[in-house]
């Protein structure tokens, strides 16, 4: 009879067990639906506008700043010409136009 120590048959049960769950993980997902994909699509739009959103107030909260410090430095340059804060608005999406059905191939 072989002995074989605790820590090493628990190092073994712990590969066989990670090459497992590496075998699961590599395995080919099945195609998204065409309602999963719009609404992928629109959770990236979303994702995307609120990118635009959060820029927008980081903008008007550096402008504060600016207006803060101009109003109470004593030696001020004068300002470099900016661009506008541009506010993106109210989040809206209009999914793409569904591709029509493809006539089957012979």
């Amino acid at each position: 009879m072989i002995s074989v120590s605790s820590s090493l048959a628990r190092r073994c049960a712990a590969g066989l067990a990670l090459g497992a769950l590496a075998c699961v993980a590599a395995a080919k997902l099945p195609p998204l639906t065409p309602q999963a994909q719009a609404k992928a699509a629109e959770a990236a739009a979303k994702a995307a506008w609120a990118g635009k959103v959060d820029a927008y107030k980081l903008c008007l909260a550096q402008d504060r700043v600016v207006a803060q410090y101009r109003r109470t430095a004593q030696d001020v340059r004068p300002a470099a010409a900016m661009p506008a804060c541009a506010d993106p608005g109210p989040f809206s999406y209009t999914p793409p136009p569904e591709a029509p059905a493809s006539a089957p191939k012979s």
